[in-house]
């Protein structure tokens, strides 16, 4: 007696996916700090938002922590890709603590551009989610009160400044464009003098990553995310594929795969979100082979060469 055939199953892989040049230099960052100094190094808050990843630099010598308080003296410690509030490295430097800020740049940028904005006397609308890492790493640049958090264009319909015409924007960078524009269009609407920032806060690689999505969701049937549930850019990819009209769903590993959401998926769409390694993608693509007669097939909507430096004190152990 034979095994019956394994039903088809065509696999339509986004490109590019996975981790983005901040999330690996952050990860590098963890890792090079354990292989200067050994451990344990501690990092504040999760690197990026990956168990996976956590776990993976936990095994090496990392301890995570959720307040410099927990750091004790002479340690090493290890700022996440989020950003943090201006209080935290004076905390630190005041403890005598020496600390690697993994930030990544292009956060960076927008904590550079809020402190211009406020230097030039603007009040700061940031379009956001509440309680994200960054959006409170980005809050804590500028003196409270400076900025307000508008997170939908109701948000802004209900927004009363008390100077219209002394208004700019910035956004988180794990947004969904979209959205986004959307919410710009109205700020701009109400207030005709609101000044944005000289580029595109969304980074290069939550932008690449949902036009990915939009590029397989038109021949795909569902589509399945990769990434944790607590991650604003992997959330925005399903968000993109259910407005394309298809079923989508997020998961952290294959593990968590539900067969029945496969029924009837004669095409299938997998991408990961910018913290999710590509061991998962393959982790998965595995689980699908063990039911299915899988057909891969990867569609590159662009090519990514960003690199990102070191923090000084790194490099030379790279």
């Amino acid at each position: 007696m034979t095994d019956a055939p394994k039903p088809p199953l065509d696999l339509l892989i986004a490109a590019p996916r996975g981790f983005c040049a901040g999330v690996d230099r952050a990860i590098r960052i963890v890792e090079l700090a354990l292989e200067k100094h050994g451990a344990p190094v501690y990092v504040r808050h999760e690197i990026v938002h990956n168990k996976f990843v956590v776990d993976s630099l936990k095994a090496k010598g990392a301890i995570f922590v959720e307040e410099l308080d927990e750091v004790p003296a002479n340690a090493h410690v290890v700022f996440s890709a989020h950003g943090v509030p201006k209080s935290v490295p004076a905390d630190a430097e005041s403890r005598g603590l020496e600390y690697f800020d993994a930030t990544c740049p292009l956060v960076s940028k927008v904590h550079r551009q809020a402190e211009r904005l406020v230097e030039m006397g603007r009040h700061i609308v940031f379009i956001g989610h509440a309680g994200h890492p960054e959006v409170i790493g980005t809050f804590g640049q500028v003196p409270q009160g400076s900025m307000s958090l508008v997170e939908t264009v109701a948000d802004v319909e209900a927004f009363t400044p008390a100077d219209p015409d002394n208004l700019a924007f910035l956004t988180q960078t794990t947004l969904s464009v979209d959205d986004t524009a959307a919410t710009i269009a109205a700020l701009q609407s109400r207030f005709p003098t609101i000044q944005g920032p000289r580029g595109e806060d969304i980074c290069y690689a939550t932008s690449n990553r949902q036009a990915a999505v939009k590029a397989i969701a038109a021949e795909c049937d569902a589509v399945l995310v990769i990434g944790a549930p607590n991650s604003s850019n992997s959330l925005r990819l399903v968000e993109v594929a259910e407005r394309a009209g298809k079923r989508a769903q997020l998961i952290q590993r294959a593990a968590e795969l539900d067969w029945a959401f496969l029924d009837g998926v004669k095409t299938l769409g997998l991408t990961a979100g910018a913290s999710a390694p590509e061991l998962l993608v393959r982790e998965l693509v595995d689980r699908l082979s063990e039911r299915f007669a899988v057909t891969e097939r990867e569609e590159e909507t662009t090519r990514e060469t960003i690199a990102f430096k070191l923090p000084r004190g790194l490099e030379a152990a790279a």
